[in-house]
């Protein structure tokens, strides 16, 4: 959180400045409460609709449910057939 009050006097717009401050309280969310910050991102980008038809649904605190079954979805975890 240091760092980023540091970096945030760099930023070159205003814009810029709230959506660094933006990801950084998603992120700094998703670590207290036990969410790992880059699958959360990921899944926010793989569904911008359902994100804005309900945003109280996707935040930090209520995703790991839905996390946890699109890890279970993600093709990696799928067995190939040979």
């Amino acid at each position: 959180m240091v760092l980023q009050r540091k970096n945030a006097l760099f930023y070159r717009t205003m814009n810029g400045a709230r959506v660094g401050d933006l990801f950084m309280s998603l992120i700094h969310t998703c670590d207290l409460t036990g969410v790992n910050a880059f699958d959360y991102l990921v899944e926010l980008l793989r569904h911008p609709k359902e994100l804005a038809a309900n945003p109280p649904e996707w935040m930090p605190c209520t995703a790991i449910p839905w996390l946890d079954a699109a890890k279970a979805d993600a093709p990696e975890n799928q067995q190939k057939s040979l």
